[in-house]
């Protein structure tokens, strides 16, 4: 995923969510809904979230110190888990509690032209944003389905910003559903309903962003794609006669580091093996860009000198 991408959908979302938590607040106030006051609930949170994300980009671009000798890549990820602990803290929480509160103590909603308004507005301005990371999406996905794109991305940014907006969404659907019912029923109590599908929905969002964020996290190896390009790699280097075994791993979205044992040819002085080395790396990077740190550690094919003997 290309950063300029998850940029410009992060930004999209960010300014999407801060209109349209005003216009929530407002509609919240005037009517008494608390669908409405869960919803501007959800869309400060949403704001706070894409911040988050923008500082993660931003503080692992910095450069490798003693202390952290391969970079600060990782550090897009952490924020991203913390934007699934805030969606669930924030957002699920509060939509949960506020949904109890008004079945409990109902209270009739009043100017509801006003939520009427504002949901729509949102929709639409949630519809754009959720369309620009589709677009941005859809530039990196290939063949992908979208469930296995959010799952496989090593990229947090773009699957954190489908989910929220995609929630977002069902969220105002969730919010007109109760309203006009409790318009056209009189009965408050739909309000609380509304208020409450939106708290389920958010901790479920929640919850699969904190599953697939932890992964990354702890640490995950190259796609099997991306695997199988760098044995290929390895392989069509002549001084190399096989490889033993290779390890991956991400250390950012763009940073790749292998390592791997190879087998080489026992008749081979230091100086070729070195050589030999050089000329594998490089066949490596050419083939993947973002296998930025390699290890190849060289060593006599003792299956096949077991086999002459």
């Amino acid at each position: 995923m290309s950063a300029s991408g998850g940029t410009k959908a992060i930004v999209a979302a960010l300014a999407a969510n801060l209109a349209i938590a005003v216009g929530k607040f407002v509609a919240a106030a005037f009517t008494g809904s608390s669908s409405m006051l869960a919803e501007g609930i959800h869309s400060v949170a949403d704001s706070g979230n894409q911040v988050l994300l923008l500082v993660g980009g931003k503080r692992a671009q910095r450069a490798s110190t003693r202390e952290h000798p391969f970079g600060y890549g990782r550090e897009r990820y952490f924020y991203a888990f913390v934007v699934a602990v805030v969606l669930f803290t924030i957002g699920a929480a509060f939509s949960l509690y506020e949904g109890y509160e008004k079945l409990t103590h109902p209270h009739p909603l009043t100017s509801p032209a006003w939520a009427f308004g504002v949901l729509i507005f949102a929709i639409g301005a949630e519809t754009l944003s959720f369309r620009t990371a589709i677009k941005e999406s859809n530039a990196v996905r290939g063949n992908q389905s979208w469930w296995a794109f959010i799952r496989r991305s090593k990229s947090p940014e773009l699957p954190v910003i489908l989910l929220e907006d995609l929630g977002a969404l069902f969220g105002l659907i969730f919010a007109l559903f109760g309203v006009t019912m409790a318009v056209v029923t009189g009965d408050p109590v739909w309000d609380a309903i509304g208020t409450l599908m939106i708290g389920v929905l958010l901790a479920i969002i929640a919850i699969v962003l904190a599953i697939e964020t932890k992964s990354l996290l702890v640490g995950e190896g190259a796609s099997p794609e991306v695997e199988d390009q760098i044995r290929h790699a390895l392989e069509s280097a002549p001084e190399v006669d096989r490889i033993i075994h290779m390890r991956t791993l991400h250390l950012g979205p763009e940073e790749l580091l292998v390592g791997a044992k190879i087998a080489v040819s026992h008749d081979e002085t230091a100086s070729e093996v070195a050589r030999g080395i050089d000329e594998a790396e490089r066949r490596i990077r050419e083939a993947v860009p973002i296998a930025r740190v390699i290890y190849l550690e060289p060593d006599l094919d003792r299956t096949t000198s077991a086999t002459t003997a």
